[in-house]
Parts: structure tokens; C-alpha cells; sequence
């Protein structure tokens, strides 16, 4: 009866309406019921089975175990599993440590932290104490519930001192709960002779997930030299890792692999490789993979590629598939809409996000976090944003990411006001800000005409002490740049205490636009010394910086650097930059040599280069002929004649200085006849942020 009382109490109240206090008694006096009616010597429960599975409700809505987790076990282990389950997976004991479960004696040992009621009420001898079922479950249900690796390590100890350690069941679970921390997990799989294939899977997947990526291709070699049958989760895990590497000739060879043992016929294989290839941005050898399907019935498989072609700025492809998506007669989901949404915002096409917003309100997906998320960046990239803030305005549960994609497109669209009023409402909700929402206002508010609202929210973000990532560092460092406070963005880059590719590239283009660009050089190498690999953007802002302080040797090492070291091929802008540097430095000839040279055919970027060089140091003749090169081979530009004509001024004589008067009467007519034909070369208008 009174068993009766305590279940029938904790199955109506609902759980909000529960105290901490209440959830402990109730259970306390639950478990000092389950004791008093547990009559039996051996300790088996005679409980009812309606009661068991009361009390799982019990446990499951005052603490949130898991019901069916409870169901699964025989009832005289049902004590044990529920007190387990309700400590270390909700109550969230802070200083509890899992190797406080006696195992050995099978005894229940309370912290001193826990709640005076359990700790009274829950301690009950195992009616066999040297069961190694019973210690192994226990065991089990511990190691499941582990949050950090601390707790993991505990457990291990105990394993060790309990003998658990030499059995390979129990390895491969401490193995698969320490696939957080790489090195530990590493350290646990080494030290095992002769691993079966799920430690090798398991061990894979911690590489797939890891910052080591590259780890794995090692592994999965020593796995194939073992001789063992390799599973489709070995060659998923695999994929997974050469796509976190970018790593295209293995994930290659490791299709070839997946085609000689069969597995290619398993489709979670083929979405792998897909994803694989989508990444690599080898999209047309996604497609094929797609096309090669037997059965196109799988949505995964449409929307890997769809995210493919999105991710190589096929936005079109995006729609085409769409459409057979819907002549297949499957259903789509919530990616496949965000795919779509994705796709038209890209295309900047209105009227087709549009369509689709009906549509998902069509099939009951339009309230969706990620649908909402998708709808508001779509109206935004459109121009439309006043729709995109009626959607927000529609649902009633706003989390952090449909704040922050808000905030973001407003600041695209050049409203920062509206942002910062956002901003301020956000705070009053109550909805904690982090980097991402104030990125975007940053980057937008670069510059100078708009150094005061960028200052607001540097403000911001000192006020409410926000950790800043890689991403919001940059963009604040960035802004203090292009404001014009270099010494500001020098302490945002040193306070930062994570930093990628993109913050180093970020300092080095402040310091050359500064005109500091020895100091830019020299962090490039700094960068390198630290672990860094620099990009082709790092090395076009080197360039960039070298150009304008006149580092000529070392702007010709730069691309020794790039090409020798990197294996990168430059590219028209990295050109474009050294021959601006030869150039400004007065190696004329030198830069005209080394145009006609070059490997790639370059655009009328890098002639005008040349051409403002010439204007630089009054170089007529070579202006003149730069000059024809430019009319001949492109269309005509304003620019071309305006940087002729300043040539000129620069060396100090007119045009015609050294023709005759009926030259110039020829050449006139050669131009008047040159702008009747050429009816768009117009001068482009200036403007002044001022």
C-alpha cells in the first residue's frame, strides 16, 4: 500500500511541478518500500510487474532514466540499475566520481554530497556478491554515464584492480566512451595485443572525428595487414577521415577497396563516398555515384548531394534535383527543404524561396528551428529581410541560432541599427550571446564610415565578457583594422587564445595596410613556426603587403615560398601583385618580361598594373604600348585612358609633343571614330565615404 502511495504520487504530479526535495524523498521512500516488501533471503524482488514498471515512470519523470532501459533488466538487479542511472545521468552530482560503485562487494556506497534521504535509504547487499554478471552490469551502466574523461579514467583504474581490464568485451566499451579525448583513447587501443575489429573500428572513428585525421590512414593500413575481414564501418570510418583531411587520392584508393570487397552495394557506404567527394568538391563524381544507384529511394542520398552542389556554388543543380526528387514521389524532409532554401538564396531568387516557404507550410515543416533558420538567411540574401523577421516573429520558442541568423541578415543588408536593436532585445530576453552573433555586425561595420557602430559592439562584447573564437576574434580585429586602430587589433590577436589560418591572414593584411610589412613577413614565418599552414589568401595579402612597401626580394621569395614549399600554383591575383611590386620598384622591363612568361594567360588586371607602374615613374613609351596591348586584346575601359593621359601629365608633355600636326588631325579622327563605336565606355563615378 504504502509502495501504492509513493508510485501513484510521483505518476501524477507532472515534473515541473517537482522540487529537488521532493524528487529525493519520493525516491528515498520508494526505495525503503522496495526493501520492506523484498522479503525473500535471496533478495529477489516480489514485486508486481505493473509496480516494476510504475516505478520506472517514477524514476524516468522524476530524474529522466530512461523507462525502457529500466524495463530491460530482471527485476532483482532493478534497485541497482535505477539508483545508477538516476546519479550519474541527471541528477548531475558534480563531485560524485563513478569509482565510489564498490563493485567487488556489489555494495551501493553514497557520497557525502548526495542527498541525506538516498544515503540513508539505498544501500542494499547483492544477493550474490560474487557475481561477475551482476559486477559486470554495474560496471557497464557506470561507464555509460561517464560526462568527461576524468570519470572514464576512474573507471579504468577500477577495471585494472578488479581484473575487468583483461576482458575484451569490457575494453571495447572503455574504449568506445573515451572516443572524446584522442590520446587517451589511443593509449587504451595500443595497449591491447591483438585488437578485434570493432577496437579498430572504434579507433577509426575516433581518428574520423578527432583533429588527426590523417592518424587513421596508418591504422587502417595495419588493419588490412592483419588479415582481418574488414565491415562497411571500416571503410565508412575511413572515408569519413580522408574527408576531414581533404585527403583525395586516399579517399580514392579507399573506393577502389569498397568496390573489390562488395560493399559498394550498401547505401550508408555510397552516402559516405558521396559525402566524401561533395567535400573534396569532386561533385561530378558524386553525381555519377548517384546515378549509379540501383534504387534513387534513399532521402540521405539526395540530400548529400544536394549539400554537394551547394557547397561548389551549384545552386541550380540544387533545384534540377529537386524536381526529380518529386517526379520519384518521395517525401522530403526538413534538409531537403533547407537545401532548397539554401539554393535560392544563393540564385538570389525571391520569387522560387517563396514557392518553397508555401510549400514547407504545405507538408507541416515550416515552424521547424532549422526550416526558420533557412527562411530568414534566404529572405535575407533576396533583399527581403522585412519577410525574413515576420518568420521570426511567428514562432514562440527563439534559440541562439535564429537570433544570431537575424542579427547577421540585417547586417548584410547594410541595416547595422536594426542589428544593434536586436541585439539590445535579445539581451533583454534573455538569450546569452556568444562569438557568432556579433561576427557579422563586426565584419560589416569594417571601415571607417561605419567605426562608430563597430566601436558600439566592441563595447558590447567587452561588456559582456564574451569568449571570443577564431571567428569573432577575426572579425574584431578586422574592424579595428580597416578603422584605422592598429594597435587594437594587435591586442585582439595576442589576446586570442584560439586562432586558425584565417586570424593570421587576417593580422598580416593589417599590418600591410598599415605599412608595416617587414612585420607582415615576418609573422607569415612566425605563423609556419607555430603549426600553421598558410593558404593562398595568406599569400596574396604577403604580396600585397610587400607591394606596397617596396620588399621586392622578399615578394619574390614569397612565390619561391608558395610554389617550391606549399606546392600551391599562384594565381592571376598572386601575379597581379608582383608584377604591382616590380612595378612601384621601377623594374619596368623586368615586370614586362615576366608578364610575357608566364605560364597562365593572364587578364587585363595585370596589364593595368603595369600601366599605373608606368604612370608611377612617367614611363611614356611603355605606357603607350601597354596601352595598345589593352585595346586589342580586351574591351575598352576608362581606366586605361585615364592612367595614359596621367602618364603623360607625370612625364611633364602632351600627347603630341613629337608629332606633327597632321598626325594629330589623323589620330583624332581615329578616336572620335573608336568612341562612335564603342558606345559604353563611360567614366565611372566616384564617391566618398565621407
Amino acid at each position: 500500500m504504502i509502495l501504492s502511495m509513493h508510485i501513484t504520487y510521483g505518476t501524477t504530479r507532472a515534473e515541473s511541478e517537482w522540487s529537488s526535495g521532493a524528487k529525493y524523498a519520493v525516491i528515498g521512500l520508494t526505495l525503503q518500500s522496495i526493501k520492506k516488501y523484498s522479503g525473500s533471503k535471496n533478495g529477489s524482488s516480489h514485486l508486481p510487474a505493473a509496480n516494476v514498471k510504475s516505478l520506472g515512470t517514477l524514476i524516468y519523470r522524476a530524474c529522466g532514466a530512461c523507462l525502457i532501459e529500466v524495463c530491460k533488466i530482471p527485476e532483482n538487479l532493478l534497485l541497482w540499475t535505477l539508483v545508477s542511472v538516476a546519479k550519474y545521468r541527471r541528477m548531475k552530482y558534480s563531485n560524485f566520481t563513478p569509482a565510489l560503485l564498490y563493485c567487488s562487494s556489489m555494495k551501493l556506497m553514497v557520497s557525502p554530497q548526495m542527498n541525506p534521504i538516498l544515503k540513508t535509504s539505498v544501500t542494499y547487499s547483492s544477493p550474490n556478491p560474487n557475481s561477475n554478471y551482476l559486477k559486470g552490469h554495474m560496471l557497464l551502466s557506470v561507464l555509460q554515464s561517464c560526462s568527461n574523461i576524468s570519470q572514464v579514467s576512474q573507471v579504468h583504474g577500477h577495471m585494472v584492480k578488479t581484473g575487468f581490464d583483461s576482458a575484451r568485451f569490457f575494453l571495447s566499451k572503455l574504449l568506445a566512451s573515451s572516443i572524446k579525448d584522442v590520446n587517451y583513447a589511443a593509449s587504451v587501443f595500443y595497449s591491447v595485443q591483438n585488437p578485434n575489429l570493432y577496437m579498430y573500428n572504434t579507433m577509426l572513428r575516433c581518428y574520423s572525428v578527432s583533429d588527426r585525421p590523417q592518424e587513421a590512414f596508418r591504422l587502417f593500413g595495419c588493419l588490412r595487414a592483419s588479415g582481418s575481414d574488414l565491415d562497411q564501418f571500416s571503410y565508412i570510418t575511413m572515408i569519413k577521415s580522408s574527408a576531414r583531411a581533404l585527403a583525395v587520392g586516399v579517399g580514392s584508393s579507399v573506393h577502389g577497396a569498397v568496390l573489390k570487397s562488395g560493399f559498394d552495394l550498401f547505401v550508408n557506404v555510397r552516402n559516405a563516398l558521396m559525402h566524401f567527394y561533395c567535400v573534396c568538391w569532386e561533385v561530378v563524381d558524386a553525381h555519377q555515384l548517384f546515378h549509379e544507384l540501383p534504387e534513387r529511394n534513399d532521402l540521405v542520398s539526395w540530400n548529400t548531394v544536394m549539400r554537394g552542389c551547394l557547397s561548389v556554388s551549384k545552386p541550380q543543380w540544387v533545384v534540377d534535383l529537386f524536381g526529380r526528387l518529386l517526379c520519384a514521389d518521395l517525401r522530403c524532409n526538413v534538409n531537403t527543404v533547407v537545401n532548397l532554401l539554401s539554393a535560392f538564396g544563393e540564385m538570389r531568387n525571391h520569387y522560387g524561396g517563396k514557392t518553397v516557404h508555401a510549400y514547407c507550410i504545405k507538408i507541416g515543416v515550416s515552424l521547424e528551428l532549422e526550416v526558420v533558420t533557412a527562411l530568414i538567411s534566404m529572405y535575407g540574401k533576396t533583399g527581403y529581410i522585412d519577410s525574413g523577421h515576420r518568420v521570426f516573429n511567428e514562432i514562440s520558442v527563439k534559440d541562439l541560432i535564429i537570433w544570431n541568423c537575424l542579427i547577421d541578415a540585417y547586417a548584410k543588408n547594410r541595416n547595422l541599427k536594426e542589428s544593434l536593436s536586436l541585439l539590445r532585445l535579445m539581451k533583454l530576453e534573455g538569450v546569452k550571446p556568444n562569438s557568432s552573433t556579433v561576427a557579422g555586425l563586426l565584419s560589416a561595420s569594417a571601415g571607417c564610415e561605419a567605426g562608430a557602430i563597430g566601436q558600439c559592439v566592441a563595447d558590447f562584447v567587452e561588456e559582456e565578457q564574451l569568449q571570443l573564437d577564431s571567428v569573432g576574434g577575426t572579425a574584431l580585429l578586422d574592424m579595428y583594422s580597416k578603422c584605422g586602430s592598429l594597435e587594437k587589433a594587435i591586442d585582439v590577436f595576442n589576446a586570442m587564445e584560439s586562432k586558425d589560418v584565417q586570424t593570421w591572414t587576417a593580422m598580416i593584411s593589417a599590418y600591410g595596410a598599415h605599412g608595416r610589412a617587414k612585420t607582415a613577413v615576418g609573422l607569415l614565418y612566425k605563423m609556419e613556426e607555430e603549426g600553421y599552414q598558410a593558404n593562398e589568401v595568406t599569400f596574396l595579402s604577403v604580396l600585397s603587403a610587400c607591394s606596397h612597401g617596396g620588399l621586392v626580394e622578399e615578394g619574390m621569395n614569397c612565390i619561391d615560398r608558395m610554389v617550391r614549399l606549399y606546392g600551391m600554383e599562384p594565381q592571376v591575383e598572386h601575379y597581379g601583385c608582383l608584377i604591382d611590386l616590380l612595378g612601384r620598384a621601377g623594374f619596368l622591363g623586368h615586370a614586362l618580361n615576366f608578364i610575357t612568361s608566364l605560364p597562365i594567360v593572364v587578364d587585363a588586371t595585370v596589364w593595368r598594373a603595369l600601366l599605373a607602374a608606368c604612370k608611377l615613374h612617367g614611363n611614356v613609351e611603355l605606357a603607350e604600348q601597354v596601352k595598345r596591348i589593352l585595346a586589342e586584346r580586351y574591351d575598352e575601359h576608362p581606366t586605361d585612358s585615364i592612367l595614359l593621359s596621367n602618364t603623360y601629365a607625370m612625364a611633364g608633355r602632351l600627347p603630341y609633343d613629337n608629332r606633327s600636326w597632321q598626325k594629330i588631325g589623323e589620330q583624332t579622327k581615329l578616336e572620335e571614330h573608336r568612341e562612335n563605336k564603342i558606345e559604353n565606355v563611360v567614366e565611372e563615378v566616384g564617391c566618398s565615404s565621407i
